[in-house]
């Protein structure tokens, strides 16, 4: 994850972010706010709630010595993370304290209703709410398709501060992944082109949108 802010160097960016790519890694680039929002929902509320489930059947486990034998698979792959080091965690926990307050808010308002509607025997609420949970953990993101599946974008942009990182904002917060990126400088004038390569189906979004800010891409496959 990169966060770039709106007066960041393009070049500068380009540079760390080819650095990073080298290295085999998919590089996102997302504004520092929304880095820490999405960050606190996918890995800080995680590691201390099964932190806190763990130490739950700890508790348990001093009256009833068998429970931690009986953990089944769902048990260990939930608290997995709670085996980690946590020396780093009150670091984490200082420097996005604000984000993660607030989803372990929105986390234990859904606990909540959780509770109410096991409480209640409501059958038809938990069976919906447990397809809508199956549905959302089926379609987590996998890897970048096959080259086959690929499309090169390409854009004027302008020589400025910024220029890069707010067309990789946008394709973050459209959820489209850009495999790679490119800026072939003109040696007249103050700009060049901006070569952008991502999978087909969500490059049609995002040349929609481009287009809508004023731009000017055009697409080609990239096999």
């Amino acid at each position: 994850m990169l966060t770039p802010l709106p007066g960041t160097d393009d070049d500068a960016f380009a540079a760390v972010r080819s650095v990073v790519s080298s290295f085999g890694a998919e590089v996102v680039a997302l504004a520092p706010d929304q880095h820490d929002r999405m960050v606190a929902v996918v890995s800080h509320v995680p590691h201390l709630a099964a932190a806190t489930l763990m130490s739950l059947a700890d508790e348990r486990a001093d009256q009833h010595r068998a429970l931690l034998r009986l953990a089944a698979g769902g048990f260990r792959d939930m608290t997995r993370v709670a085996s980690g080091h946590p020396a780093i965690w009150p670091d984490i926990c200082a420097e996005n304290r604000d984000a993660i307050v607030d989803e372990l808010g929105r986390f234990i308002t859904e606990l909540s209703v959780v509770r109410d509607i096991v409480a209640t025997g409501d059958r038809s609420a938990l069976v919906q709410r447990l397809e809508q949970a199956r549905a959302a953990r089926r379609n987590l993101p996998t890897r970048l398709a096959s080259v086959d599946d690929l499309v090169e974008i390409r854009m004027p942009i302008a020589d400025e501060a910024g220029a890069l990182a707010r067309v990789l904002l946008l394709a973050a917060e459209m959820g489209v992944s850009v495999a790679d990126v490119e800026i072939a400088h003109s040696v007249e004038g103050d700009g060049g082109v901006l070569v952008l390569v991502v999978e087909a189906e969500p490059a049609r979004q995002l040349v929609a949108a481009l287009e809508a800010s004023g731009s000017h891409p055009l697409t080609a496959p990239l096999a």
